[in-house]
C-alpha cells in the first residue's frame, strides 16, 4: 500500500491525517523533492522525508496540524555543523509543506420525518455525507432519502454498533418522540462525535437531561449537546430548521476548538443548555 492508498483508507474510516511533502530543495539533502511522510491520528507514520532531527520536527508539526487543521510551512538548513551532528553530511536546504487531510464529515440523522428530510438535503449540499436511521422502514429507505449514503430501518440499538462514529461525525437526533430521543442520546454522549444535536423545546431538553442525570450520567457528559438544535434565526418550517442546524454544523466543523469554545456563549446551544440547567 502506498501513501495515497492509505489516505483513501483513512478517509473512508473517518480519520484525519497530516501529509508532509518536500516542496523545495537546494543543494544536497538525505532525501528528494516530492518525498512524503504521512502522520496518522495515533502518531504512527508512513513514508519518510529523510529521517533524523528533520523528521522529528516534521512529526511534531504534523501533530499540530492535526490539532488545528491548518497547514504549515517548514524550512531547514542542513549546514555542515548541524548536518554532522545529525549524521546527515549534506549541507543543503529544504522546505516542507505539512497539510491536514480531513475526511468528509458524516451526518448521522436519527429519525426519518419531514425535518430529517430537509436536514439530509441541506447537509448533502453543504458537503456532508448523510446516513439515516429510523426503526420504521417507510421512513428510512433510499427512495425517501436518495441523497443519503446509507439508510437503516432497524431498531436504534441494533444500528449503533454499525456506525463508524469519529471526531468527524455529527449526530442529529430528530426521532418521532421523547422515548426514542432518549434511546439515541444515551448512546450519543458516549461517542467521540464532534457535534450532537437534539430537536425539541427547552422544556423537553431540560426534562431529558434531568432524566439521564437521574440514571447516573454526569452533567459534563451533556456539555457537547446542542439543544435546542440550530442557530437561533427564528426558523419554523422544516426547511428553515434544516438551514439553522446545518449552519451550526458548519460552524462546528470550520472553527478550531479553541475559537468556537471562546465564542460558544453567543453561538452554541450547549452553552444555552448549561445556563438553563443552573
Amino acid at each position: 500500500m502506498d501513501i495515497y492508498d492509505e489516505i483513501v483508507r483513512l478517509r473512508k474510516l473517518g480519520q484525519k491525517c497530516a501529509l508532509a511533502t518536500i516542496v523545495n530543495v537546494k543543494g544536497s539533502i538525505p532525501s528528494y523533492e516530492s518525498a512524503k511522510l504521512l502522520v496518522r491520528e495515533d502518531g504512527s507514520m508512513m513514508g519518510t522525508v529523510g529521517g533524523g532531527c528533520v523528521e522529528a520536527e516534521v512529526w511534531n508539526a504534523a501533530r499540530e496540524v492535526l490539532e488545528t487543521e491548518k497547514p504549515k510551512n517548514l524550512a531547514f538548513s542542513l549546514g555542515q555543523d548541524a548536518a554532522y551532528d545529525e549524521g546527515l553530511i549534506c549541507g543543503g536546504q529544504l522546505s516542507i509543506f505539512v497539510e491536514p487531510v480531513i475526511p468528509q464529515p458524516q451526518a448521522f440523522i436519527f429519525g426519518g420525518g419531514h425535518v430529517s428530510k430537509s436536514i439530509s438535503k441541506v447537509a448533502s449540499i453543504a458537503g456532508f455525507s448523510t446516513t439515516i436511521v429510523d426503526n420504521r422502514e417507510a421512513f428510512a429507505n433510499p427512495e425517501r432519502f436518495p441523497e443519503a449514503d446509507a439508510t437503516y430501518a432497524e431498531e436504534y440499538e441494533d444500528v449503533f454498533p454499525k456506525l463508524p462514529i469519529t471526531s468527524s461525525s455529527y449526530l442529529i437526533i430528530v426521532t418521532r418522540g421523547h422515548r426514542d430521543d432518549m434511546r439515541v442520546l444515551r448512546w450519543a454522549v458516549s461517542t467521540p462525535a464532534r457535534y450532537i444535536a437534539m430537536i425539541g423545546s427547552k422544556r423537553k431538553t431540560i426534562s431529558v437531561i434531568h432524566e439521564l442525570e437521574r440514571e447516573g450520567f454526569p452533567r459534563d457528559a451533556f456539555e457537547r449537546i446542542f439543544a435546542p438544535m440550530g442557530l437561533e434565526i427564528g426558523a419554523e418550517s422544516p426547511e428553515e430548521i434544516a438551514v439553522s442546524v446545518v449552519a451550526e454544523m458548519i460552524a462546528a466543523r470550520r472553527m478550531p476548538d479553541a475559537d468556537w469554545r471562546s465564542l460558544s456563549k453567543s453561538i452554541f446551544a450547549h452553552e444555552r443548555l448549561k445556563a438553563l440547567l443552573k
